[in-house]
């Protein structure tokens, strides 16, 4: 992105969407600005506009300098003051320097130094001379916020001594940052990303001078003014401890405080590791602030088998691979050893002992691994799989679900909950998402579906059947659920239900505040304060007086309370590769169940062993426990990043005139309908008005869309979702993507996705653009009319979803409530003589529109959209078969196309309900 205008005047603030891309723009720009004044002097019109722009970027960087240790206040002021005193020279070098150094993130590996006479070499600074294994061996940095309300003076004194603590066996380095008040301690702590660690002491203030509103957005998190005005002095120090614990939960906080120790006792501080008593101990303070920061640095399995690697041994087990013999000793595999190098190898075991430890019975490193990914992650335990979520989803049902129970299933989850519910034998009940027919997508289940289930098992006396309830948050397209409304409200109606998330594609989201709130695993401990308090139980035996013999159309429109005594029953499935750093197949569980001691723990352990390889790969136990340190550390600063890349995709195509052409980033409002949205807030970024601040609609909202999730509609490029992602981005630019639809395409962004990565999107996008407008302009008339019907075909005539039939009465219980026996016709199919195939012609479409009864044999699962339309004993609907006719993608699991739509035969399910009857 150019930093400035034509004119020299600086991009709009509101054209950022973060105070971190704002900052690196400004000394990019700083950097451009003060280079330009060496090469046209300061006295020239141009020079006279860059001196001006230059003391405006200094202006503008000021207060955000304040939250970070480098460059520092120090340096700060002396670059302004080489601008006022007109030393360019020296100046262009300090600004070069310092902006290299941020962008490479070389100061957190050594001193940067800022003057000319200070080491004048460009290959010193050059970050890329630097191999990976000359960067792994130096000391990780970080940076300790300081909150005081303090002159200079005693702000050199706070970080001076610090700074003599330091030690050479030291394994971290840190710098301090020293700000005055509460307020600017959580514009800090959700700022800069550096900070591990939080000094809280006593003098602090209670509000921030800083009034730059990019900044000032943080505050959001603090409350409204007049709970801010309400705060004593004496209770500042423990509020921000309380407020760093809820908004960044991983940091360490320390309390300095001159209160007596009884007085301090009963507080809630949140997790602040360690209070000091009116005390100066910088050496104590020092060494728990890296043993803090250790903690989480610690990699048990990892380290294990890195020492285990290193360790001579005789290889007298399974595996030829191991050490690496077979592969060094062999003639025509030593390219395999070239390309992964020896470490894989030597890594590679069977072994259980010799400081490692078993994935099936864990009780060395692999158990410290898992428990410290469940105090990152706030579950009550975590649980490692090494062969993917599809594998976690089946441990999860089998482990909690028993034949017979009732299941209430999101229609379109992965398939492997499914196959799941065949497994464990439920009677399932499909819930309908909302259709979005535009677009060829799913949403989410809505909050009045589950309910209204709900209440009817419950009228036909089933509630004690009804096991769990299975939801994917977030789905593919990215639809997050309001997790804590959906658990309450279900609680209030079943107050032991058990709640499957499936959070395959959200892992990252534990690891930014606004995020958060909508995950499983922070639902559940919120949900678990809040039934313990008395308001709870005021609340819920006020609204069960006023609900007493209430319609069901009642308890559907009323956010139900859930009853004081209910209990928090979560589970998360998450798949840690598919969104942080993971080998493939590098899944975790996540329980957060009041009952799992008691009622769960050993039947999942059965199910742990049914599903899990007695031979696990180390390499991606490994990988999950790294992966895991590095969210505790920087998950914040990588998702923040994430986020930002996503959202300057979102600007970047909203605002090019040639991209509108062909091209539309769907929207909030495009994708959740209005229905189930009580903010106002329709998207994310509007050319007109700038950015929207998600977190009041993450707050409020029965649904969100998770912003780094970009739905492009490209129907209007003439191709549909299919051909667009695998002829164009593809084969011709080598951009991959995930997930199509009819006429959709969708881009995720990552922890991995670089700025560069953004860019290169965008050029292809216009490229394409180019190159169509260049298709029509040369284009017969004849042409372009094949062009708009193409685009007609793809945008405006689109097939429309069909829902949810019912079960065959062959595969469902007595009752008017919906839920089929799935594995009964599962297995029933396995005899071929109980089948038949049909054609999917006009034939066959009449015979349904006459009310013939045809029942599916098994899943029949297109891609797109990737979910199963049908679903074994699932009678065939002509809706159903319309869709299917209109489909035009590549794949549809379950369907043979030479055979034919496959259907139980009438004689099957009629001896299968004459067998029920009797």
């Amino acid at each position: 992105m150019n930093s400035q205008t034509g004119d020299g005047a600086l991009p709009s603030i509101r054209d950022y969407y973060s105070a971190t891309q704002l900052r690196s723009d400004r000394w990019s720009a700083l950097r451009e600005a003060t280079e330009g004044l060496l090469r046209t002097g300061a006295e020239s019109r141009q020079g006279k506009k860059l001196l001006k722009t230059a003391a405006d970027l200094f202006d503008s960087l000021q207060p955000i300098e304040a939250y970070w240790a480098f460059p520092g206040g120090a340096s700060f002021a002396h670059m302004r003051r080489l601008l006022e005193n007109g030393n360019y020279e020296d100046l262009q070098t300090s600004v070069r320097r310092v902006s290299r150094a941020l962008t490479s993130g070389a100061y957190r590996r050594r001193t940067i130094p800022l003057t000319s006479g200070e080491a004048d070499n460009e290959d010193y600074e050059d970050e890329a001379s630097l191999s990976p294994e000359a960067r792994a061996l130096g000391r990780p940095y970080f940076e300790v916020l300081i909150v005081d309300e303090v002159n200079e003076q005693q702000e050199r004194f706070l970080r001076h001594s610090l700074q003599r603590m330091a030690r050479p066996e030291d394994p971290f380095v840190y710098e301090a940052v020293v700000v005055p008040s509460l307020e600017d301690a959580l514009i800090g702590i959700l700022f800069n990303h550096n900070v591990q660690a939080v000094v809280v002491r006593p003098g602090l203030a209670l509000k921030s001078d800083n009034d730059l509103p990019i900044l000032n957005q943080y505050l959001k998190w603090v409350g409204d003014d007049e709970e801010v005005d309400s705060i004593q002095p004496y209770e500042y120090g423990p509020e921000a401890c309380r407020l760093i614990a809820k908004i960044r939960p991983e940091l360490d906080a320390y309390l300095i405080t001159d209160r007596s120790a009884e007085d301090i006792a009963g507080l809630d501080l949140g997790r602040c590791r360690r209070v000091f008593y009116n005390q100066e101990d910088f050496l104590e303070l020092h060494l728990n602030i890296l043993r803090g920061v250790g903690r989480r640095y610690k990699t048990p399995f990892f380290t294990a088998l890195k020492e285990y690697s290193k360790q001579p041994t005789g290889v007298f087990h399974a595996m030829p691979i191991s050490r690496g013999k077979s592969i060094s000793r062999s003639h025509w595999i030593q390219d395999m050893g070239a390309f992964y190098g020896p470490n894989i190898f030597l890594a590679e075991t069977s072994a259980t002992s010799g400081g490692l430890d078993s994935l099936l019975e864990p009780r060395g490193p692999i158990k410290e691994a898992q428990d410290m990914a469940a105090r990152a992650f706030g579950s009550k335990h975590t649980y490692f799989a090494t062969n993917g979520t599809s594998t976690c989803n089946k441990i999860v049902v089998q482990a909690l679900v028993r034949p017979g129970d009732i299941v209430l299933v999101d229609r379109d989850c992965h398939k492997s909950h499914h196959y799941g519910m065949v497994l464990a034998g439920a009677n399932v009940v499909y819930m309908d998402s909302y259709p979005l027919h535009q677009y060829s997508m799913y949403g989410a289940v809505p909050l009045s579906e589950i309910k209204h289930h709900l209440l009817k098992l419950r009228a036909e006396g089933k509630l004690d059947r009804v096991r769990m309830v299975l939801l994917t948050n977030c789905t593919f397209d990215g639809v997050v659920y309001n997790v804590q409304r959906v658990m309450e409200e279900c609680l209030a109606i079943k107050k032991d239900l058990v709640f499957l998330w499936d959070e395959a594609w959200f892992a990252f989201a534990r690891f930014e505040p606004t995020y958060r709130q909508r995950t499983a695993m922070s639902t559940a401990n919120t949900l678990r304060e809040k039934l313990k308090e008395p308001a709870t139980a005021a609340a819920w035996e006020k609204q069960q007086a006023e609900l007493d013999g209430a319609s069901e159309e009642v308890w559907l429109t009323t956010r139900l309370v859930p009853p004081p005594d209910a209990r928090v029953r979560a589970y998360a499935t998450q798949s840690t590769h598919k969104t942080l750093t993971s080998l493939r197949q590098g899944s975790m569980i996540h329980v957060n169940d009041q009952d799992f001691k008691g009622e769960v723990e050993q039947a999942f352990h059965e199910a742990f062993m049914t599903h899990t390889s007695t031979s696990p790969n180390y390499q991606i136990i490994a990988s999950l426990d790294v992966g895991r340190r590095q969210v505790e550390l920087e998950g914040f600063e990588f998702v923040q990043r994430q986020v930002e890349s996503a959202m300057a995709i979102r600007r970047a195509v909203s605002t090019h005139p040639l991209l509108e052409k062909y091209f539309k980033v769907l929207t909030v409002a495009d994708l959740i309908p209005e229905t189930y949205r009580a903010t106002e807030s329709k998207e994310y970024y509007n050319p007109k008005q700038g950015w929207t601040d998600k977190h009041t609609m993450w707050a409020e909202d029965e649904f969100v869309l998770d912003p780094t999730r970009i739905t492009l509609a490209v129907g209007g490029t003439g191709w549909d979702g299919d051909t667009f992602k695998t002829k164009i981005l593809m084969d011709k630019y080598g951009i991959q993507i995930n997930k199509t639809s009819r006429n959709t395409v969708l881009f995720m962004t990552n922890i991995g996705t670089t700025r560069s990565s953004v860019a290169y999107l965008i050029e292809v996008l216009v490229e394409i653009a180019n190159e169509l407008d260049d298709l029509l302009d040369d284009a017969s008339k004849m042409e372009r009319r094949s062009f708009q019907n193409r685009v007609s075909a793809l945008v405006e005539h689109v097939p429309p979803l069909p829902d949810f039939s019912c079960f065959h009465p062959a595969f469902r219980a007595e009752g008017n409530t919906p839920e089929g026996d799935i594995r009964t016709a599962y297995f029933l199919a396995y005899d071929e003589d109980n089948c038949d195939y049909l054609d999917l012609d006009d034939r066959l479409t009449e015979r349904l529109e006459k009310g013939e009864e045809l029942v599916s044999t098994s899943f029949i699962i297109p891609y797109p959209p990737g979910f199963p339309i049908l679903v074994p004993g699932q009678v065939i609907s002509p809706e159903i078969l319309k869709f299917m006719r209109a489909l035009d993608v590549s794949e549809i699991h379950g369907y043979r196309a030479d055979l034919g739509l496959r259907v139980f035969t009438k004689e099957a399910l009629d001896a299968l309900v004459n067998k029920t009857s009797a």
